[in-house]
């Protein structure tokens, strides 16, 4: 592998925003390991799609849900990188696995929470934990947050909770990873027109005007509005950004 080569792993990159940000790493000239759920025939698709535009890629199968497969995972992962990669470390980590419900405060059960939890948070932060010592000098690691921290949308206080964790996480790590050079930052995506959240946007035209009313721009997002930002957060023009939260929201809420 040449020297110029960086890899980006990215969590949750078989649709929607993930795999817009592989797309556009690859565009940069990255390799790129996604992660997917159960859509192994997505995430192929995505890898298909990048190895056509001349770059390497591969999938791994990662449930953000199981904290007791992260040491598993990482092993994997490991074995990945030597095997196709012939090296032991990668550049980039994009913690993008999630998922989404809208579930009023007094309805959220215990059950919820601790999904939310371990998805949103627990296993970012230990996932992150485990690949640090992967993760090569200068590199980047980015957090996936919400608007919502920002402003509040009913329905989703478990989720923004979870959100608001990660970027004070993020401050923190930024601290003690930056003695390595790695900058650690947080993108967080307003209203997106994905299947993210049973596609709430996408299959309601009358949210979907009403948020795009609220943000200055005039429309909701799309996955392209975000895989760029993430793309320029790798890149060497964005070596001076750190420990900030980037809230690409088309001005929503101002």
């Amino acid at each position: 592998m040449q020297d110029k080569t960086k890899i980006a792993l990215i969590t949750g990159g078989s649709r929607g925003l993930g795999k817009n940000m592989a797309l556009r790493l690859a565009e940069k000239g990255h390799d790129v390991i996604l992660t997917y759920h159960t859509q192994k025939a997505a995430a192929e698709a995505v890898v298909t799609a990048i190895e056509a535009a001349g770059r390497n890629a591969a999938a791994l199968q990662y449930d953000a849900s199981e904290i007791g497969g992260l040491d598993s995972f990482v092993v994997a992962l490991q074995q990945l990188l030597q095997r196709k990669w012939g090296c032991a470390a990668f550049d980039f980590l994009v913690n993008n696995a999630g998922i989404g419900a809208t579930i009023p405060f007094a309805q959220v059960t215990e059950a919820d929470f601790d999904r939310f939890s371990n998805i949103h948070f627990k296993s970012v932060y230990f996932l992150t934990q485990k690949c640090l010592p992967l993760i090569r000098d200068q590199g980047r690691i980015i957090n996936i947050s919400t608007g919502t921290t920002r402003f509040c949308v009913p329905g989703y206080s478990v989720y923004a909770s979870m959100k608001g964790a990660i970027e004070t996480f993020t401050r923190y790590l930024a601290k003690e990873a930056g003695v390595r050079g790695i900058t650690v930052n947080v993108v967080a995506p307003g209203p997106i027109e994905t299947d993210f959240n049973q596609a709430a946007i996408r299959s309601n035209p009358e949210r979907k005007a009403a948020m795009g009313a609220q943000t200055a721009l005039g429309r909701v997002g799309q996955a392209e509005d975000i895989g760029g930002v993430i793309a320029f957060l790798c890149s060497p023009e964005a070596g001076w950004i750190n420990a900030q939260r980037i809230e690409a929201s088309g001005g929503i809420n101002l």
